[in-house]
């Protein structure tokens, strides 16, 4: 038995002041609000649930402050990334993505939703170890601290236009399996273990060809395991048209009649919706990953947070393409591009906006993302004397601390972040070195 002990705590209930949490294994044994500190280890400030972040491309990390030197949009930014991905292999790509999970770490993620899509060599021949890329993905969070569900993507068509879908281009050969049946062939082994669940997505419309998409959730039904579907949904208009120009009908509709639509289902950005689309996805109970950072970044356009919430959706947030690692950041993004396109404060919530920064459970951690006994016992410690939250009240310490406030993080009982210092060290050098590496030439 471990206890900690803070002033403040945002429990399920609200704040409250000194808070004794009782940790045996990896579980919160008993937590207790008006006790003394006696002998338990102090935390800091205030204490939150570990963050999730719910929509990560961790290679992503290698473009910050690479793509902006000649403006353009979305599908002139996809280009850049492209030649990251083509660099790839099994070993660099474990350099980088423990060193993206541990800059995760250092700002109070616990659970990471990996979008997995570089499954092969360069040419799309598979590895002699078929899943040598996720693996070295999940051995990364191992190592880094965090818990990771491999969202194993699908990838099988280069993209989609009026007169139907296109083949593979050379850059994304190495994204593509054969058709739904080698991807459910080649994810079958993969496994979970203590702090690695394997989920499953859908690239895209764009990526997944109608009469596969079908095949996709049948495979997905019968799977034991796999208990997250995630998508990219919406998130250029280019996208719907095209959908509309060739299908006849939205990203969602698409998804809806393949049977995809599910409390278990994520749509990642849902940035263009209809409302019929909105309606769809709230009467499923599903979840909307918003990722402000990364929208904004690419000039994708700002979500319909408050529609969705009210049709009966869920939200939950990630950093997508690591322009920023700092989920108070991605909570602000939520809220304040609410209030630009609203022209209203306050539309979100604090509860929403703390749900939806802790929806573990939409990447398959339904135990995590809660300070109650019973739960994972993950802690978040934000100092409340830095230059930015000195004088601010604990309870609204998600509107002005950042990533730098994030003193202690605890996953599943373990310390992994103490005193601002990552267990691996140097974070900072492990990007540096796992970076420069990879644009070498």
């Amino acid at each position: 038995m471990t206890t900690y002990w803070a002033e403040f705590a945002i429990l399920p209930e609200g704040l409250a002041r000194d808070v004794s949490f009782d940790i045996e294994g990896d579980v919160f044994d008993r937590i207790e609000t008006g006790q003394p500190q006696g002998d338990a280890h102090r935390l800091p400030g205030v204490v939150l649930p570990g963050f999730a972040n719910t929509h990560s491309h961790a290679f992503h990390r290698a473009l910050r402050g690479r793509t902006h030197s000649e403006g353009g949009t979305f599908w002139s930014w996809r280009s850049r990334m492209y030649d990251a991905a083509r660099r790839l292999d099994p070993d660099n790509y474990l350099a980088l993505a423990r060193a993206t999970y541990a800059e995760m770490a250092l700002a109070g993620v616990t659970s990471v939703g990996e979008f997995h899509y570089v499954h092969h060599t360069p040419d799309g021949t598979p590895y002699a170890n078929p899943n040598a890329m996720g693996e070295a993905l999940q051995q990364a969070a191992r190592e880094a601290g965090v818990r990771l569900t491999l969202l194993d993507t699908c990838y099988l068509a280069g993209g989609l236009s009026a007169d139907g879908h296109q083949p593979l281009a050379p850059e994304q050969r190495r994204f593509g399996d054969a058709d739904v049946s080698a991807w459910a062939g080649r994810v079958s082994n993969l496994w979970d273990d203590a702090t690695n669940r394997v989920g499953t997505a859908i690239h895209s419309v764009r990526a997944v060809p109608r009469e596969q998409l079908t095949d996709f959730v049948r495979y997905v039904e019968q799977g034991q395991t796999w208990q997250t579907m995630h998508a990219h949904v919406s998130e250029q208009p280019a996208e719907n048209e095209a959908c509309q120009a060739f299908y006849g009908m939205t990203p969602v509709q698409l998804l809806a009649e393949a049977g995809a639509l599910g409390p278990d289902f994520s749509a990642v950005h849902a940035t263009h919706l209809t409302d019929a689309d909105i309606a769809r996805l709230g009467r499923a109970h599903a979840t909307a990953a918003f990722c402000p950072t990364t929208e904004r970044d690419l000039a994708d356009g700002i979500g319909p947070a408050r529609e969705l919430l009210d049709a009966g959706a869920r939200l939950s947030l990630g950093s997508d393409q690591h322009a920023v690692i700092d989920p108070f950041e991605e909570v602000r993004g939520l809220e304040s591009h609410e209030r630009l396109r609203s022209l209203h404060r306050g539309r979100i919530s604090q509860g929403e906006l703390i749900a939806a920064a802790t929806a573990h459970d939409t990447i398959g951690w339904a135990e995590a993302g809660t300070l109650r006994e019973g739960a994972k016992a993950d802690l978040v410690a934000v100092d409340l004397s830095s230059p930015r939250t000195a004088g601010v009240p604990a309870e609204f310490v998600l509107t002005a601390a950042t990533a730098a406030d994030v003193t202690d993080v605890i996953r599943d009982g373990e310390p992994v972040v103490t005193d601002r210092q990552h267990r691996l060290g140097d974070v900072g050098r492990l990007l540096h070195e796992a970076i420069d590496t990879l644009w070498e030439d």
